[in-house]
């Protein structure tokens, strides 16, 4: 990813492993300030993800698998019933971070599963080895990702997107923010309609600025302005990307895809899903079969920003005691998903027989 620092274009990844240390973007701060963490242990990893230092499904798949890389390297010197009953545990503490991103859960697993045999030496060998594969995939995935989403972006083309699916999301590039970025450097004409994506505002935040540091032109819009839009005929593809997506197609993202969905739908607009096959969970049947996260009332009450003195600080826009509901995600029916855009290839309907193909679900 392209990032401006200090008037100096550098390259950088939303999170990568040095040794036992994971660093990362602090994506809170955006777009206000650039800062690098580092997380010295699993503890960190797990507590960022759960605090949304770092959010997208697969950065937090890539920093779950990092974690467990940590706690591997945290017990090396254990007997191996202590090694087995700490990663156990450390295994848990990140699975009770974030319900719904299934690309945690893959990355815990293979992680598990990579350890399973051999002396404890071995084992910690082989669990940092999957980690880093698990990276290195994801790097892999959303470049291809944006390769095969390019033939389906023409040159005009007005696309609208909702909450953040790019290089912040992921490693780099992104899911639905790659065919983007691979469109625009391909010398296509294409412009981004933003949805600024409350509560959190990870559109407001973070896809504007992805935006802006990599020069590709785009509008900023409230959530409630996309269907306005649509309606005008100023939108000609929806891209979004998936926190999880169950064996019949139907897809949970962040919260207000479905409506956008719907309408995109009733306006004869083209809506593609960007996933790779981390993203994508054969033990749920359908939508109905996914945990949805529920979120805090201070997202919605209050909002974070910078005052005219350049400070963070945080402003009450809610009545003190209102009551809230913060669903963090929906499930968007399978019946409102023109295809799929992954590592594959575009995967159109009948959706449940074509994903088993693909991916061997």
């Amino acid at each position: 990813m392209k990032v401006k620092v200090d008037g100096e274009e550098k390259n950088v990844h939303t999170l990568w492993r040095e040794g036992s240390n994971v660093k990362l973007i602090d994506q809170r701060i955006l777009p206000h300030r650039f800062e690098i963490l580092t997380l010295k242990n699993h503890r960190n990893t797990a507590e960022a993800i759960k605090i949304m230092i770092l959010r997208g499904a697969g950065a937090i798949g890539v920093a779950a698998g990092y974690g467990m890389a940590q706690a591997a390297l945290e017990a090396k010197d254990l007997t191996m019933n202590e090694f087995e009953e700490y990663l156990n545990e450390s295994a848990d503490r990140l699975r009770n971070t974030r319900p719904t991103a299934a690309n945690l859960f893959h990355a815990i697993d293979r992680c598990l599963a990579a350890g399973s045999t051999g002396t404890v030496p071995e084992r910690v060998e082989a669990i940092v080895a999957e980690a880093d594969n698990i990276a290195e995939e994801d790097l892999e995935a959303s470049q291809r990702i944006g390769e095969y989403g390019n033939t389906l972006i023409e040159n005009g083309y007005r696309i609208l997107t909702h909450c953040n699916a790019g290089a912040l999301a992921f490693l780099d590039y992104g899911t639905a923010l790659s065919p983007i970025r691979h469109a625009h450097a391909s010398g296509k004409k294409v412009f981004v309609w933003v949805d600024e994506t409350r509560p959190r505002c990870q559109g407001a935040r973070l896809t504007a600025w992805e935006m802006e540091q990599e020069g590709i032109p785009y509008a900023l819009i409230v959530d409630n302005a996309a269907g306005h839009f649509m309606l005008r005929g100023e939108v000609d593809i929806l891209i979004t990307g998936a926190d999880r997506i169950a064996a019949n197609g139907d897809v949970a993202n962040k919260i207000g895809t479905y409506e956008k969905a719907v309408v995109a739908k009733e306006n004869d607009i083209p809506f593609y899903v960007a996933a790779p096959r981390m993203t994508f969970d054969f033990k749920s049947r359908s939508g109905d079969e996914i945990e949805i996260e529920e979120r805090g009332p201070e997202e919605i009450t209050g909002m974070w920003g910078v005052d005219e003195a350049g400070e963070a600080c945080r402003v009450e826009i809610a009545g003190e005691g209102f009551n809230v509901r913060n669903p963090a995600f929906d499930v968007t029916p399978a019946r409102y998903v023109t295809g799929f855009i992954t590592e594959k290839g575009i995967i159109r309907p009948p959706f449940e027989e074509n994903l088993r193909e693909t991916f061997g679900g």
